[in-house]
């Protein structure tokens, strides 16, 4: 005879393989384009941990997990040169060079196998790519071209080219995916795309070197690091203008804000003589530097986890990714990845 404490037993276990068969095995994941290696490493996000290193096209720039976490987008300069040693990578070499000169593209790995599934070209030099909250399109940047492509993520396709400003490099979609903004990186502005239209509605004149936009969840702020001023553009998407710049540190690439729309991280890179080393937390209230944390040499790419607990920084010139304690402002952990680490992103 089943009792009560039986009966409730049973189904405890029942409930247990259901998560062990499902939830446990989707576990979160941190995608990093590794430029000099043409890698994407993929870390276990709970444990810190190398799950896998997945052969890419040249230089791969940057990527974007999709809204659903199933794909991951990975711009870069096409089939990568079998016969080449990518682990010697300096700089750009004369085969960095020669692959700027083709079309590129964005590949696509699936999460479950983190195994490449497709291959899109794009136009010549691809950046950032990123994938609208609907996950239907994604949108690359083109900084070669100064254009801004557009691919069906179901047919896997390129089904539009926008035209916007010079040398367009990291790009964003606002929370209600109306809008993408774009920063032209050589161009001093911001572009904003109708994603109805998949046409550029306007600029908004930002700065010197513009290198990557950001929102912060609810809305009511967008931001542009200028890398060639030091500092990061705080722009009114509501008006298109900038509102006020914040003073961070040396050449600011990615930022991020948290979701609770309070903070906002930025990537302070520095050069390769003089690498920056520090990510500058600014408080979204006062508009100040809050905190500046140090993490490794050539703090490029920044991303936050969906419960803004942790930070993951690239160390482009360390070949490392920072875990950054965001409550904390301290790096908990570093991580040894693939050469030139860029561009990163985890599963939603």
């Amino acid at each position: 005879m089943m009792t009560r404490k039986n009966n409730w037993l049973l189904t405890a276990i029942q409930l247990g393989l259901l998560a062990w068969s499902g939830t446990a095995l989707a576990a979160d994941k941190v995608y990093v384009a590794n430029e000099g290696a043409d890698t994407v490493s993929v870390l276990d996000a709970a444990s810190f941990k190398a799950l896998a290193n997945v052969r890419v096209g040249k230089m791969p720039h940057n990527v974007q997990v999709s809204p659903d976490g199933k794909l991951v987008w990975v711009t870069n300069n096409g089939e990568p040169d079998q016969s080449a040693d990518t682990s010697s990578h300096t700089g750009m070499a004369k085969g960095d060079h020669d692959a700027m000169g083709k079309p590129g593209a964005v590949w696509a790995i699936d999460t479950r196998s983190d195994a490449v599934v497709a291959k899109v070209p794009v136009g010549m030099h691809p950046a950032h790519v990123v994938v609208s909250p609907d996950g239907r399109f994604a949108y690359v940047t083109n900084g070669g071209n100064n254009t801004v492509s557009v691919i069906d993520t179901s047919a896997q396709r390129l089904v539009a080219t926008i035209p916007v400003g010079q040398f367009p490099h990291g790009l964003r979609f606002s929370p209600d995916g109306k809008q993408v903004y774009v920063a032209n990186l050589k161009g001093g502005t911001v572009s904003v795309i109708d994603t109805a239209s998949q046409k550029e509605v306007g600029q908004v004149p930002a700065g010197k070197g513009p290198a990557q936009v950001g929102f912060t969840p609810d809305g009511l702020l967008a931001f542009v690091s200028l890398s060639e001023e030091n500092a990061v553009a705080v722009i009114d998407p509501a008006t298109r203008k900038v509102i006020r710049k914040v003073a961070v540190g040396s050449v600011p690439i990615q930022l991020y804000a948290t979701p609770d729309s309070r903070t906002l991280l930025v990537a302070n890179q520095g050069t390769r003589k003089k690498p920056g080393r520090t990510v500058s937390m600014i408080d979204l209230e006062s508009f100040k530097v809050a905190k500046t944390v140090v993490t490794g040499a050539g703090a490029h790419g920044v991303v936050v986890d969906r419960e803004g607990r942790y930070a993951y920084v690239t160390n482009t010139y360390a070949n490392s990714v920072s875990v950054l304690d965001v409550k904390g402002r301290k790096v908990t952990k570093t991580v040894p990845v693939g050469k030139g680490p860029n561009g990163i992103s985890m599963t939603p």
